[in-house]
């Protein structure tokens, strides 16, 4: 039964499976075809996967299944925020267990690992971790759909581990693949990349073929880059078990790099020998047993809209605050009065110097909010002033 809209549904794919070879034998069992329609000459059955409603359970079931697992990567759709908040009540459920919980995510890089160790010790705030991380220019997904993670763990002290590479090392795969790595780079990469999973290549050659590409495009260099997330992170993963044998690591990632256990399970799996369970969800894509351990079917929740100055940006030059290059339609800031040229000083409280900051100041607005927005704008003859003015967000 539906509880709330944060409870999901899970099929455990064991019960699954076992279901479907029950009815794959029955397909090989020859039966005279009976019941025909006219012009019939015989009907096939067909293995199928039977799953009994009434068996269906939630949340604290999955909780109880985990068992001694030493791992839980829980799969997501990275704009989808009734993904995270599953991530959430599994995470709050092993920490209510009693585990010594840790959590593992791909949308923080390596490099930043102090910020977020600060984060969690109180010593910055909200703001300045998603500064210090670069956040905005590294993931760019809403951080709202991951605060309420971030604030659980803060609150209660739990270990924030950013697994993924820096964006500068898979960059540089994706134009020229691994081997076009500098030394520095190349140094801080697995030394070990497994590439014989021909199911692993085939499903990344079956994304490639879908992605949006240049006539250019390289195929071996896109597959480099998904090699080097899922060895990057599981390599970092199994270092952080193997030094707190003490901990339950729940992996948050994207479900490409959790379903059917390719691309970071089985590398973390090739390095450390522990119990593990994956986690998908299994609302945006075909049923297939075979996909985790455990398939949720969540009711869709939105976050509330954020209200938007609208104005195109120039982040790179030089001055204080931001420039404004242009205007989306029905923008309120040039309703309002502000002129391409101006630079953005300032939103509401906040002072902007960066494109963080104009993120952080609208995070938690709404459109039809009003906000003061101070400009630098250039005099006619020499020097600039400054000007307020009342934006509404739309």
């Amino acid at each position: 039964m539906i509880q709330s809209v944060f409870t999901v549904l899970f099929v455990p794919v064991l019960l699954l499976a076992t279901l479907a070879a029950a009815a794959a034998s029955a397909a090989d069992t020859e039966t005279p075809a009976t019941g025909m329609l006219p012009g019939q000459d015989e009907i096939h059955d067909t293995a199928t996967a039977v799953v009994e409603t009434a068996r269906v359970a939630g949340i604290d079931d999955l909780l109880a299944g985990l068992g001694d697992t030493r791992v839980v990567y829980v799969g997501e759709s990275h704009d989808r925020y009734e993904d995270h908040l599953n991530q959430l009540r599994i995470i709050r459920g092993l920490h209510e267990q009693g585990r010594n919980v840790a959590i593992g995510m791909e949308f923080f890089q390596q490099p930043f690992q102090a910020a977020l160790d600060a984060f969690v010790a109180g010593e910055i705030s909200e703001s300045e971790l998603l500064k210090r991380t670069e956040y905005f220019t590294r993931w760019r997904f809403d951080y709202r759909l991951y605060r309420p993670i971030l604030r659980f763990a803060r609150e209660h002290g739990i270990p924030l581990i950013a697994l993924n590479l820096p964006k500068e090392i898979t960059d540089q795969a994706g134009d020229g693949g691994i081997e076009s790595l500098s030394p520095e780079h190349a140094a801080q990469i697995p030394a070990d990349i497994d590439r014989d999973n021909a199911a692993y290549r085939e499903r990344i050659e079956a994304v490639f073929a879908m992605h949006p590409k240049d006539d250019d495009a390289d195929f071996e260099h896109f597959l480099d880059v998904q090699l080097l997330w899922d060895e990057g992170m599981a390599a970092r993963a199994a270092e952080y078990l193997r030094r707190h044998p003490d901990k339950t690591l729940v992996v948050l990632a994207g479900t490409g790099h959790v379903e059917y256990g390719h691309g970071i399970p089985s590398r973390v799996a090739r390095r450390l020998d522990v119990p593990a369970a994956t986690v998908v969800s299994g609302s945006m894509r075909p049923f297939d047993p075979a996909l985790a351990d455990f398939i949720l079917y969540p009711q869709r929740v939105d976050l509330p809209d954020t209200g938007l100055l609208g104005v195109m940006l120039d982040a790179e030059a030089d001055g204080e605050g931001l420039g404004v290059e242009g205007f989306s339609a029905d923008s309120g800031a040039e309703a309002a009065g502000v002129e391409a040229g101006d630079r953005i000083v300032s939103v509401g409280d906040s002072a902007i110097n960066s494109y963080a900051d104009i993120r952080i100041a609208l995070m938690d607005s709404r459109p039809g909010d009003k906000l003061p927005v101070e400009v630098l704008r250039k005099k006619l003859v020499g020097g600039s002033e400054r000007l307020t003015f009342d934006v509404e967000l739309h």
